[in-house]
């Protein structure tokens, strides 16, 4: 259990700091967490729930991709890289218009939001869990970010640099779920406040969507 206790074990240098950095990291607002509080907003924390355990596995497939040598195949392939990164920004801007739409409708009709059997049709041709995984396999940047993130607090010459990463893998994974069960619970409590208010739940599909357009061109840059 000397692993468990000591991070320095497993050769992690100051994992204070990477503790530090991967909560600051998270709380940053980015299109998966962005989906998921919305999601569990408009359809309750059972759609959020589905929507984390996507970007929870989308994220855990990305981290094995590393560990594997993703990266490296990236880096050797510019092409592989592109076409990825403008699948990413064709999804989250598909995503965004979908948003944008739904929420002019809303407002020009004054529709009650969400209930049990409606919703947007553009989410409901998407499973929650099926569309995060979605966006967060779609982009190929998360995958630099964890190479360049993880191999800071990594001890150069440790004999099992993979027992590091996973170890460091597994503590972003449960900080980032905690979050995200935060945000499904804030969800929760805005449910109900959107169903008696459909003008303010307009609003927030439209700047929802804005606001994933913005992610597919920063994704782009």
């Amino acid at each position: 259990m000397d692993w468990f206790i000591s991070p320095s074990s497993v050769g992690i240098i100051d994992f204070p700091t990477y503790l530090l950095g991967v909560i600051f990291t998270i709380l940053f607002p980015g299109p998966n967490s962005l989906y998921v509080l919305t999601i569990a907003s408009l359809k309750g924390w059972r759609a959020g729930a589905w929507a984390s355990l996507g970007i929870f596995i989308g994220d855990a497939i990305l981290m094995i991709g590393v560990a594997l040598g993703a990266a490296t195949l990236l880096n050797s392939s510019p092409s592989t890289f592109n076409f990825i990164r403008m699948l990413g920004a064709a999804y989250l801007a598909w995503m965004g218009y979908g948003f944008i739409r739904d929420g002019m409708r809303r407002w020009r009709r004054d529709q009650t939001v969400v209930t049990e059997n409606g919703g947007a049709h553009y989410l409901n041709a998407l499973h929650p869990l099926i569309a995060s995984l979605t966006l967060s396999l779609t982009n190929p940047k998360a995958i630099f970010f964890f190479v360049s993130f993880f191999a800071q607090f990594i001890q150069p010459g440790y004999a099992h640099p993979v027992h590091t990463f996973l170890y460091l893998a597994v503590v972003l994974q449960l900080v980032s779920m905690t979050y995200l069960a935060g945000l499904i619970f804030l969800g929760q409590y805005f449910l109900g406040f959107f169903k008696k208010h459909s003008r303010y739940a307009a609003i927030l599909w439209l700047v929802v969507g804005m606001l994933l357009v913005g992610f597919a061109a920063k994704l782009l840059l």
